[in-house]
């Protein structure tokens, strides 16, 4: 059911609710009153799926009218290999291991080329943290794309891989973005956020940069001109409050900076990791999720499933729980969540699917650039 107004909406809830503390959180939302980690917390464990539905559909109208958005876009992983061996990841592999590559400059050039008659508007860049690599090659990567495709979006990079190479030159967060940028650097992605908690990231990434840092790589981009998105990993080893802990830095980071395009919650996948034995929590959780999210960010405008991590299905049930987003055609291009068991092991959709995708489920289909400026609707 879409609720359009206040009162579409005051008319369903009343008489609905016999918990207190959930009701106040309910006219915390239909005012449009910033909700608590507290209140976060309540929704996580207290409040029905099918009101946290309805509550995220309202906030995602508020803030996107029924626009969902995707743009055409393509991947570059140039290297699996990884000086970090983090427990819940299958894509890393050390240096000459069976299953490792590591891509020259003329291998990305030719991955460019490929698409350069395929209407994409961005190229999306992360791969491992290779230990021979430093900031000039990183930079090189980003200069031969934009001297195939001059101008496509690059968004590049994890702050993990950065803080590596920034640190490698001995620069501050801040010069080594600014060199990137001078390179063609146009925004950065979420990636390699993990979770924020000390104890939970030195159990399941603990050579890995740490939380702060990452806020740091992500502020320095933001006073450097550049957007970002934020991601956090879920479904592990991590609690409720965990996950309200994660997002309430990046909430209070996107107050300072408003450099955040889109939240995208990323789901823990079992196969082929260390992690695995835990198995993988079910789509209600995923719904619980992207709902809580979707009512606790009030400053991240954009909410994004990310298709090929969760799967068609899921994606398509999301947008019932405050998805506006469903990022892209992706093309094949990335191995990432297929190496981790993924459903679609060979991820590519083309705006028809997409759209079709948006169209049932009551939506407005958008292809949008890297800024979510409208390119056309479907």
């Amino acid at each position: 059911m879409l609720l359009s107004t206040r009162s579409d909406f005051s008319a369903l809830m009343l008489g609905k609710s016999s918990n207190h503390s959930i009701d106040r959180i309910v006219e915390k939302v239909l005012h449009d009153v910033r909700i608590t980690s507290e209140d976060a917390m309540l929704l996580y464990t207290q409040a029905d799926l099918g009101l946290l539905g309805i509550l995220a559909g309202y906030v995602a109208k508020r803030m996107n009218d029924d626009n969902v958005y995707f743009n055409k876009n393509f991947h570059i992983e140039p290297t699996n290999i990884c000086v970090y061996n983090c427990t819940f990841c299958s894509y890393r592999r050390e240096m000459g291991q069976a299953g490792s590559w590591e891509m020259t400059i003329d291998d990305i050039k030719k991955i460019v080329q490929s698409h350069k008659d395929k209407g994409v508007t961005e190229v999306h860049i992360t791969g491992g943290v290779h230990p021979r690599w430093n900031i000039e090659h990183f930079g090189q990567i980003i200069a031969s794309i934009k001297q195939e495709m001059p101008n496509i979006h690059v968004k590049a990079f994890s702050a993990i891989e950065l803080d590596y190479i920034i640190t490698k030159a001995k620069l501050s967060a801040r010069e080594g973005i600014k060199k990137l940028k001078k390179y063609g650097l146009d925004s950065i992605p979420g990636g390699g956020a993990e979770i924020s908690d000390r104890e939970i990231r030195e159990k399941i990434c603990g050579e890995k940069t740490s939380w702060q840092r990452w806020l740091d790589i992500h502020e320095a981009a933001h006073s450097e001109g550049l957007t970002s998105n934020a991601t956090m990993l879920y479904g592990h080893i991590e609690s409720y409050q965990h996950r309200v802990n994660h997002m309430e830095s990046l909430r209070n980071l996107q107050d300072k900076t408003n450099g955040f395009n889109c939240f995208i919650p990323l789901k823990f996948k079992a196969g082929n990791n260390k992690l695995g034995y835990i198995g993988e929590v079910n789509m209600v959780e995923d719904m619980l999720n992207f709902a809580v999210s979707r009512i606790f960010f009030d400053n991240i405008k954009h909410l994004k499933a990310y298709w090929p991590m969760l799967g068609r299905q899921a994606t398509q049930m999301s947008l019932a729980f405050g998805v506006n987003d469903i990022d892209g055609t992706i093309d094949d291009s990335t191995k990432i969540y297929s190496m981790a068991g993924a459903e679609d092991q060979n991820p590519s959709m083309s705006i028809d699917q997409l759209c079709t995708m948006v169209r049932k489920m009551g939506k407005k289909p958008v292809e949008r650039d890297s800024l979510y400026n409208p390119i056309r609707p479907c």
